[in-house]
């Protein structure tokens, strides 16, 4: 079984999907935890360590054979917090950011939220030294669509998103930082690669829990 942990619950059903059309049979069990978020933005992530290590134990107990954190703000804090804990912690846009690297030495990152940029910039960075490959990266904010997303207006969000996407010039990727963006991918009709994290990650979360 696969724990998740979310800082928001749009992520079950997306996850599930992801889970019913490429890995079959796969059990997911989710850990939903919106304040973890919320504590994050306005502590810094280090703040919500505690907690983030009290949940990947709690899902370790529900039976989990790994852990993978859908929260691109917290996801170096469950990495970190990963020791003791018993089983592997994957953060889900590592896959993404090692894609990124792969494409070439300009990266964009967009974000909706402020306090997802810097880590997300850094784990880019941290997969770059990993390959021994030069990157730069260039980190975007979403004007305006955080208030989107939280009022549940989706669509408008995710043509934001999009539009923000397309905006990008002299990019060899463009990283969407969070989860939740994902679908924008779909909308760009810019030539420079879109890179989302869900579907790389899960594929991540299923191979950590395969036997052998």
């Amino acid at each position: 079984m696969l724990g998740l942990l979310h800082t928001s619950p749009v992520h079950v059903p997306v996850f599930d999907a992801l889970r019913d059309e490429a890995h079959p049979g796969l059990e997911l069990r989710h850990h939903v935890d919106v304040e973890l978020l919320e504590r994050a933005r306005r502590d810094g992530p280090a703040a919500v360590t505690d907690e983030v290590r009290a949940a990947l134990r709690q899902a370790v107990a529900d039976g989990a054979r790994a852990v993978l954190c859908t929260c691109s703000t917290i996801g170096g804090v469950a990495e970190a917090a990963a020791d003791g804990v018993g089983v592997p912690v994957l953060r889900v846009d590592r896959p993404m950011a090692a894609a990124a690297v792969a494409a070439g030495p300009r990266v964009v990152v967009l974000a909706a939220l402020e306090s997802t940029l810097a880590p997300t910039a850094a784990l880019v960075g941290e997969e770059a030294r990993r390959a021994g490959r030069p990157v730069e990266v260039r980190t975007r904010l979403v004007d305006g669509a955080w208030p989107r997303f939280e009022a549940g207006d989706t669509e408008g969000y995710l043509r934001l998103v999009a539009e923000a996407a397309e905006a990008v010039g002299d990019a060899d990727a463009i990283v969407l930082a969070q989860a939740s963006m994902a679908p924008a991918r779909e909308r760009t009709k810019t030539s420079v690669p879109v890179l989302a994290s869900p579907a790389a990650g899960l594929a991540a979360g299923a191979d950590a829990v395969r036997p052998g």
